[in-house]
C-alpha cells in the first residue's frame, strides 16, 4: 500500500518562499508520475505541478516562472519548490501519486 507523508507547510510573507516535500513509500517510485495539487477554502482541489518518472514538468499557469517541482528517484520524494509567494498561493497543499493522495500541508501567505 502506497502512504504519502507531506511537510514544508507554514506562514509565509508574500514575496517569499517555501519547500514542501512528500516522502513516498513505494519501491516502483522512479516509474510513475507525481503531482502536487491546492485546494483553497471554498474552491476545487486543482492541479499545479507533476513530474513524470523522466523528469518531464509541466505547471498550472498561475504558478509557472515561480514554482518547480522536482523529484529523488534515491530518496523515494518529491519536491514543491516555491518562491514569489502570492496571497492567492493561499491553500491546502496534495501529493499524489498512483492515485493516492497525501494527508495535505497548509501554506498560508500572508503579511
Amino acid at each position: 500500500q502506497v502512504q504519502l507523508v507531506e511537510s514544508g507547510g507554514g506562514l509565509v510573507q508574500p514575496g517569499g518562499s517555501l519547500r514542501l516535500s512528500c516522502a513516498v513509500s513505494s519501491r516502483f517510485f522512479k516509474n510513475y508520475s507525481a503531482s502536487w495539487y491546492r485546494q483553497a477554502p471554498g474552491k476545487q482541489r486543482e492541479l499545479v505541478a507533476a513530474i513524470t518518472g523522466g523528469g518531464t514538468t509541466n505547471y498550472a499557469d498561475s504558478v509557472k516562472g515561480r514554482f518547480t517541482i522536482s523529484r529523488d528517484n534515491g530518496k523515494n520524494t518529491v519536491y514543491l519548490h516555491m518562491s514569489s509567494l502570492k496571497p492567492e498561493d493561499t491553500a491546502v497543499y496534495y501529493c499524489n501519486y498512483m492515485a493516492t493522495w497525501g494527508q495535505g500541508t497548509q501554506v498560508t501567505v500572508s503579511s
